[in-house]
């Protein structure tokens, strides 16, 4: 049934139908609120009418999610992170509900749960994937949902985007203790993602073929967009590319060839011993060394395709986000100028 009240100037018109979400909207003629009402009606209507509540009885979320699981999170390259947030989803007490009980405010409660625990960052993720599968339930799967029951739950606020960069004398420190480190690549990769803003995932993907030492460039087929790229290199990383491959061993084709664990713990490590002399160090997370390698990237005056190129990002708001130019540079390249 619908209302039609005039409400702070404006016509507000609110849809309520016994089994479905309450929807809402505002217009400035109450001609269009009642056109508005009578349209929203209809598509409640027509879409219960689709609707077989005896699939959605037997249905339950955990179902979904398991299926999701098996047909399409196992074909993808973030298949072990993504596995990890559906561990934690199967185990909430609505993941036992049937479908035909879920509504939105199940997913506002369960986001507002999370936020007592969790980032904004990662709340916003389990909504998107939430999201995500219950849209291929719905438009792939022929589970006539009534309505997406995550697509109007209101994401948190986003977080502001981190700008941690290398302070003085961190480098430095870093690759002193890696010296020490048993992990022989640690070293390469600290300075590697400093010079060419790559992820770590891409370096310990990198193969010998994948770089051309008479161009002094390197290719990177396997990307997280799903786009391959290459990049050039600087002197740096084209000498420490250059020396590894003096003293590697004949048989591996990774220039890495060691698992992303044991590359993290090292990293782990000895950041740990840097932190015993600069407790600061110890909020410096790897991926961070990307953010430094992109912000130098445009001290050194690359336009924003050119850093785009070698970092990889297609949205130039994504890439701002990892630029943190630091003011006190920028005021002595004002006051040189």
């Amino acid at each position: 049934m619908a209302t039609i009240r005039n409400r702070n100037g404006k016509w507000q018109a609110q849809v309520r139908i016994k089994g479905h979400t309450a929807r809402t909207k505002s217009f400035t003629t109450k001609r269009d609120a009642e056109r508005w009402a009578r349209q929203t009606e209809t598509e409640i209507e027509a879409s219960a009418l689709r609707v077989d509540h005896r699939v959605l009885d037997r249905m339950t979320v955990r179902d979904v999610l398991e299926r999701y699981r098996r047909e399409v999170t196992s074909r993808k390259r973030g298949a072990a992170s993504e596995n990890k947030r559906l561990d934690l989803m199967v185990r909430q007490p609505w993941a036992a509900q049937p479908l035909s009980r879920i509504t939105p405010q199940t997913f506002s409660r369960y986001r507002d749960e999370r936020l007592r625990t969790v980032s904004a960052g990662t709340v916003i993720r389990d909504l998107g994937l939430l999201r995500a599968i219950f849209e291929v339930a719905r438009l792939e799967w022929d589970i006539a949902l009534p309505e997406n029951p995550v697509a109007r739950v209101r994401k948190p606020a986003s977080p502001n985007a981190r700008d941690r960069r290398l302070q003085a004398g961190e480098l430095e420190a870093l690759l002193k203790e890696s010296d020490k480190s048993r992990n022989e690549w640690l070293r390469t990769g600290i300075l590697l993602a400093v010079e060419t803003g790559m992820r770590r995932g891409e370096m310990l993907n990198l193969r010998w073929a994948d770089i051309c030492f008479d161009t002094g460039t390197l290719a990177i087929p396997v990307t997280k967009t799903g786009h391959a790229r290459r990049i050039p290199l600087s002197d740096v990383a084209l000498g420490l590319l250059t020396q590894r491959r003096t003293h590697r061993d004949t048989g591996p084709d990774l220039v890495f060839p060691i698992s992303a664990n044991a590359f993290r713990q090292a990293w782990e490590r000895c950041k740990g011993r840097v932190a015993v002399s600069r407790p600061t160090i110890s909020d410096l997370r790897f991926h961070d060394l990307r953010h430094e390698a992109v912000s130098r990237f445009f001290e050194m005056g690359l336009s924003v395709p050119e850093v785009a190129l070698i970092s990889g990002h297609r949205d130039p708001r994504m890439l701002f986000r990892y630029t943190h130019l630091r003011a006190e540079d920028l005021a002595k390249k004002m006051r040189a100028a």
